[in-house]
């Protein structure tokens, strides 16, 4: 299987991925205590879709791109990230919950195996230099990290959670 179709294999498993979080987490995370900060339906799914679109354009940018491209470092640190994300958050919750976090069984069975695949044969077949990936596979990670609270904020602008009627409005 050539890397650019592995790229796109990888992106659509974020996007089941994030389907399933954006069905099911907003309501998760009223209950989740201190484990997951508390998100509107709007703003979750805001982000989610940015995150989507930005892990399609990763695989675009690779596929056109090929080799050492910034496309491939991009979707190289994608994947690093979503690696990463299958423990922190998701494996975590789940045992410190003992119970389903939602994203858990997409992360498992897609983002793990797809994204550490699309890694390791990216570092290995040279698609990517180690010495470079080093520092931009980390800060792509820290990008999309710190992307989530903004992404958040930006979605509950667009999407503002619907306001609880008082008893006199009733």
């Amino acid at each position: 299987m050539s890397l650019s179709l592995l790229g796109w294999l990888f992106a659509l498993g974020v996007v089941v991925h994030n389907l399933e979080e954006a069905l099911f987490l907003p309501a998760w995370s009223a209950r989740a205590g201190r484990w997951h900060v508390h998100v509107t339906p709007g703003a979750f799914r805001f982000a989610v879709a940015v995150l989507s679109v930005a892990v399609v354009v990763a695989a675009w940018l690779a596929s056109a791109g090929g080799a050492r491209s910034c496309g491939a470092y991009f979707v190289t640190g994608y994947a690093l990230a979503m690696v990463l994300n299958v423990i922190v958050p998701h494996v975590g919750e789940c045992i410190a919950l003992r119970s389903y976090a939602p994203g858990a069984a997409t992360a498992l069975l897609l983002n793990l195996p797809l994204g550490g695949w699309l890694v390791y044969r990216s570092l290995a077949e040279g698609y990517v230099d180690a010495s470079v990936f080093v520092v931009s596979g980390p800060v792509t990670v820290a990008c999309i990290v710190a992307s989530i609270p903004l992404l958040f904020a930006a979605g509950e602008s667009f999407a503002p959670a619907p306001r609880k009627r008082s008893s006199s409005q009733r």
